[in-house]
């Protein structure tokens, strides 16, 4: 959390010569200050008395200051909003003096807003700006905000909105070993979480897409409700104990799965045939199958003792389509699970960057880890081959 008066300068040593300017939290004292660098700074739009001391005063909001050495006279400040029940921030507003400007100040606002959200849960922050503040849109490009959309007619003045985002990380990367694999394909991010398990933990194994499309087939379930078909959680742990790795299956529910919204009566035939050979498969090696929920105690465990986990989640909640998708658990901090998602959305200006090594938080995972009407749970507990 952000301490009550921390330097600017240890964000950004190289301006030593500077004033000294400290963010905190801002305080009802504050208002008249924050108001009057408001209307400095911006012709409309602006925020209100009211507004700033309903800020000020919410649970779900922070407004961070930059202010000088007398502590009242604001050089910036930056305003982030917290919305109940997701994992998301927004950065409300940011504003810097104008005898402030070109001394680093907007930026450190800036990572102190991304620090804050990321301490509150939060995965993912995201702004509006202007379409004409061209030193807003370059502050914001330069510390990996991407573009993800446009709102006409945003402003008083008619002026359209740019939308950022950007996904916050922390400070620390926290290594495990497994390397980061992308998806080639719309459908085979099932195998490739297989895939960088096995980077890891299968000697000599090499990650390339002709792999990663053996994998596929071999785990999958045939068909879904349109498309080639996704990968099976008993196919997985099937072609894991092949390959070398011990694995165990946690499913919700007990049957045949991912049959819902699939009409075509054949087609669930196949699915049908194809999971009951998975399961006979299964039952063969000898793969341990626990038939409930997995806990997030129980994954914390495994993965704090190396293991891996390939787990079932809503892709609603990863690029908004309700569709099942497989990402790989490989560690965990204390707070969140991190994760490798083999998506990548391209489309949306994300990087490796945005899906390698992800931190999940907690409760934000535990929702995100289940999958249709019938609240299917599913993942894949894999560990080296043992002796």
């Amino acid at each position: 959390m952000l301490a009550n008066s921390a330097s600017i300068d240890a964000l950004d040593p190289s301006r030593e010569k500077e004033p000294l300017a400290r963010l905190r939290p801002a305080t009802a004292e504050d208002i008249d200050a924050l108001v009057a660098l408001e209307e400095a700074s911006f012709v409309a739009d602006r925020i209100t008395r009211r507004s700033f001391r309903n800020l000020i005063g919410s649970p779900s909001a922070l407004i961070i200051v930059a202010c000088g050495g007398d502590q009242r006279t604001l050089a910036g400040y930056a305003a982030l909003l917290f919305r109940r029940g997701t994992a998301l921030a927004r950065l409300y507003s940011l504003a810097v003096a104008v005898g402030a400007a070109g001394k680093g100040i907007g930026r450190a606002l800036l990572k102190a807003a991304e620090t804050e959200a990321f301490e509150r849960d939060r995965i993912l922050l995201r702004l509006e700006v202007r379409e004409d503040n061209e030193r807003a849109i370059k502050l914001y490009r330069a510390n990996g905000y991407r573009p993800i959309g446009r709102y006409l007619d945003y402003y008083d003045d008619h002026m359209p909105a740019l939308r950022f985002e950007k996904t916050l990380r922390g400070e620390k990367l926290f290594e495990t070993g497994v390397p980061y694999y992308e998806q080639t394909t719309d459908f085979t991010c099932g195998s490739c979480c297989l895939m960088m398990a096995m980077a890891r933990d299968v000697p000599g194994f090499r990650l390339d897409p002709v792999m990663e499309i053996r994998l596929w087939r071999e785990a999958t379930t045939i068909f879904m409700m349109s498309g080639p078909g996704g990968c099976d959680p008993f196919g997985l742990a099937v072609t894991a104990h092949e390959f070398g790795l011990d694995a165990q299956i946690h499913v919700s529910q007990a049957g045949d799965l991912f049959l819902e919204g699939v009409r075509n009566v054949h087609k669930q035939k196949v699915m049908m045939l194809a999971q009951e050979d998975f399961r006979r498969r299964a039952a063969e090696y000898e793969i341990p199958t626990v038939v409930e929920p997995f806990t997030l105690d129980l994954l914390s465990a495994h993965l704090k003792k190396g293991g891996t986990a390939i787990v079932l989640v809503s892709g609603y909640h990863m690029f908004a389509k309700k569709v099942p998708h497989w990402v790989l658990a490989h560690g965990d901090d204390g707070r969140h699970i991190v994760i490798h998602d083999p998506w990548v959305a391209d489309e949306k200006g994300e990087s490796i960057a945005d899906a390698a090594y992800l931190p999940l938080p907690y409760a934000t995972f535990d929702k995100m880890a289940r999958f249709g009407k019938s609240v299917l749970r599913a993942a894949v507990f894999l560990s080296p081959r043992r002796s």
